[in-house]
């Protein structure tokens, strides 16, 4: 049996599961590029909130360190976008595959009331329904729980530079 006939016997949920996993490595490929070059101009972004500090205004540390924060936290923001929907992808991919099991099992059982177990061929279809869904929403749930807590720490790896580039700048240490 191959790729194809397996995603097939899948039927509707396996074309739901595919196109949510398509959608969700396409922004986890995105975020992950998008986060490697932020963190390669950590200094720029640093320098550009600074600027939007000075905009802003002064005031003493303890001001200052707190619109920092804000300002830093607001760019955060940003590069977060997308994120939610990794997560529900990774979340409902196996409800999705539940859903394509118990939906088998009942075609499996109609099946077995109609024509009986004499012929196993009859309710096989509805098995293998059942058992691919299954298989599909896990692999779909695992790459995207995997991808989102690396994309989140290294979100938090950029986070943590963008704080000593901007202490550094404000109090000239790191």
């Amino acid at each position: 049996m191959s790729l194809m006939e397996y995603i097939e016997s899948g039927g509707v949920i396996m074309e739901v599961l595919i196109a949510m996993n398509t959608l969700g490595v396409a922004i986890m490929v995105t975020k992950a590029i998008q986060y490697w070059l932020y963190n390669g101009k950590i200094k720029v972004h640093a320098h550009a909130i600074v600027e939007e500090f000075s905009a802003i205004g002064s005031g003493e540390n303890e001001t200052v360190l707190l619109v920092i924060k804000e300002l830093l936290q607001s760019r955060l923001k940003r590069l977060e976008k997308g994120m939610p929907t990794i997560k529900i992808v990774a979340t409902t991919a196996t409800l999705f595959g539940l859903l394509g099991t118990v939906i088998g099992v009942l075609m499996a059982f109609e099946a077995i009331a109609k024509v009986g177990m004499g012929d196993p061929s009859s309710f096989a279809k509805g098995i293998s329904m059942a058992l691919v869904t299954t298989v599909g929403g896990l692999i779909v749930a695992i790459i995207h729980t995997i991808g989102y807590n690396y994309l989140i720490a290294y979100l938090d790896r950029i986070e943590a530079n963008l704080e000593a580039e901007l202490l550094f700048h404000f109090y000239g240490s790191k």
